[in-house]
């Protein structure tokens, strides 16, 4: 977790913006970006988790006892309720904090989604979800944003990627095309921002404790004990902190550096074998 001092603490002066904000790692982004004094835009889809998260961090806010406390009256944060499926998801949340007069400094592209089932099996529905709340909704936001920040310059954005990236195997194919899409095109933003106070960070998670990977508990407890998968303040903090640092990625987790060559060559016949042996188990996802 960053430091906090008075030098770089941001007395509630603007916003961050984080997606995906009410539950999971979205949560832990609101919280402890509004711990470094940040006004919060919590954007999700569930009108009563966005109570939830704003009474908790507001709390979280009052109850600073050090030196921060003093600013604590200044705190604001603003709940939008937003389905990043629809087209204009990104048009509608600029909108509103133009109306607000939020001032975004810091973007969080956290939202996510994961089916693990073959491309051909998974209704039109969900495939044009994920691509819309993966790549589009992000982008957009990015292009409603990033002028901004560089007007000002100064800015943050953190798009969430993934390990699985560099892999395109069965059951992941959709989710591992996104989250290559985000790859790509945030280094391409990063470049283009050079020079002008905007960084673009990309988090690259493997395995994350969290429900957006549907594991029995025996099978998650496994995974931790074996370090594939991480707890997600951990995965928040490295993130936070790469995106601060103006980096221009962070990927936590040893295995992760070990596994991603390794994923990228494995052979088609294998990678056929597996799915024809294992796809069934995923087929609930």
């Amino acid at each position: 977790m960053i430091k906090v001092t008075e030098k770089n603490f941001r007395r509630f002066e603007n916003f961050a913006l984080v997606t995906g904000a009410a539950g999971g790692m979205g949560r832990l982004y609101c919280e402890q970006l509004a711990l470094m004094g940040y006004n919060i835009v919590a954007v999700d889809l569930s009108e009563g988790n966005l109570r939830l998260l704003e009474d908790s961090v507001k709390a979280l806010v009052n109850s600073l006892t050090d030196w921060r406390g003093g600013y604590a009256s200044d705190f604001r944060m603003l709940s939008i309720v937003q389905d990043l499926s629809l087209m204009e998801a990104a048009e509608t949340i600029k909108r509103k904090t133009d109306e607000a007069g939020a001032v975004v400094e810091v973007l969080v592209n956290n939202a996510g989604m994961l089916y693990a089932t073959g491309i051909a099996e998974t209704s039109p529905v969900r495939l044009k979800n994920m691509m819309q709340v993966h790549c589009t909704t992000p982008l957009l936001l990015c292009r409603e944003y990033v002028p901004e920040m560089k007007l000002r310059h100064n800015g943050y954005v953190l798009n969430i990627s993934s390990l699985a990236a560099w892999m395109p195997w069965p059951c992941l194919g959709m989710y591992s095309s996104t989250k290559r899409f985000v790859k790509d095109y945030s280094r391409s933003l990063r470049i283009e921002c050079r020079g002008t106070g905007v960084s673009v960070t990309n988090a690259y998670f493997g395995a994350v404790d969290t429900p957006l990977i549907p594991l029995p508990p025996n099978l998650r407890a496994i995974a931790r004990g074996l370090a594939v998968m991480i707890r997600p303040q951990k995965a928040v903090d490295a993130a936070i902190k790469a995106t601060f640092k103006r980096r221009k990625g962070t990927m936590p987790g040893v295995l992760n550096h070990i596994f991603r060559p390794i994923c990228a060559i494995l052979p088609e016949n294998l990678l056929g074998w597996c799915y024809r042996k294992f796809g069934h188990y995923f087929a609930n996802f």
